[in-house]
């Protein structure tokens, strides 16, 4: 039997296929969340950036009400943003999201970016975003090493049972492992055929750390987002190297580009307001591509990076 999830080395399960919520719209996220859960989601990938987080806790709430889950049988994920990354800001953020969601603890907690910007007040605006005075980003001071022995703490103290991190490299991770009493669960990146990342898995995954894909099917989301790169870069959905062995095996390629990244231990947190695609992007561990599509796949790579700081604007460089 395949396996559904991923063991982190918190000791706890994550499922390897989650539902993602950035860019879900506040009108419809409870519904998406309590329509996902009765196809089958049980992780659900949330951040503070994304605003929408006290609308899946009521899709959460409704489900558990109707008695389709319990809480156990969920894994829910949320993220630290930028601004409250000073150790005093940040167990005090993580309460608010876990009163915005309704739940008692999240299952991940997760480091969003690893970058410091100057706090603001959630009682002045929430969430924050990147800039924090007019149309300029101004940096904090907290280090990474301050804010991860404030996460830990988050985690000693139960109000998440995993903590992880996202959009950070290698030199980073090395560092972080120097002082890390609790060592990331997990790490969050870009990851799909246009940006494959492998040194990058390897090092995380042989440090004992399970990686979650964002962006699977590369340009797709970006392309929303009216982002040049995106447009000016072929879809993923129509590359004849995907097309090919998605007609082979009966799939979407979709389906193939989540396949490739599970079957390499990645998890993946598409999100889909169509039912029936929902149910098609939960099957993506039931079956194996040959390894040399695999490779085919693998060698797609371009190194472009679409959630790169610098697309939006922002003066933040932090993948150069």
């Amino acid at each position: 039997m395949p396996s559904t999830t991923v063991k982190l080395n918190s000791g706890h399960q994550m499922p390897i296929v989650g539902f993602g919520l950035w860019k879900v719209n506040n009108d419809t996220c409870a519904d998406q969340v309590y329509n996902a859960i009765k196809t089958g989601y049980r992780l659900f990938d949330g951040a503070s950036d994304y605003g929408n987080e006290v609308e899946a806790g009521q899709g959460v709430a409704r489900a558990i009400k109707e008695g389709i889950v319990k809480r156990e049988d969920l894994f829910l994920v949320s993220k630290l943003w930028n601004t409250y990354h000073d150790q005093e800001h940040v167990e005090p953020i993580c309460k608010k999201q876990l009163h915005d969601w309704g739940i008692d603890y999240f299952d991940l907690y997760i480091v969003h970016f690893p970058i410091s910007i100057k706090y603001v007040d959630p009682k002045e605006r929430y969430p924050p975003g990147f800039f924090n005075e007019g149309e300029k980003v101004i940096t904090g001071n907290a280090t990474i090493q301050e804010t991860w022995q404030a996460m830990e703490k988050v985690q000693q103290h139960g109000l998440a049972r995993s903590i992880g991190i996202s959009n950070f490299n290698g030199q980073l991770i090395m560092d972080l492992l120097r002082y890390a009493k609790i060592k990331p669960a997990t790490l969050q990146i870009e990851h799909h055929p246009y940006l494959t990342q492998e040194g990058l898995v390897k090092f995380a995954q042989e440090q004992g750390i399970a990686i979650t894909a964002y962006s699977s099917f590369g340009p797709q989301s970006f392309r929303e987002l009216n982002m040049k790169q995106a447009h000016d870069t072929p879809l993923l959905f129509e590359n004849p190297t995907i097309v090919k062995i998605a007609e082979k095996h009966g799939k979407t390629p979709a389906q193939v580009l989540l396949r490739w990244a599970t079957q390499r231990d990645v998890a993946v947190i598409p999100k889909s307001n169509n039912q029936g695609r929902l149910k098609q992007n939960l099957d993506v561990t039931g079956w194996d591509l040959g390894r040399e599509e695999v490779e085919a796949i693998s060698g797609l790579n371009q190194n472009i990076r679409f959630n790169d700081l610098v697309n939006y604007g922002f003066p933040l460089p932090i993948f150069v």
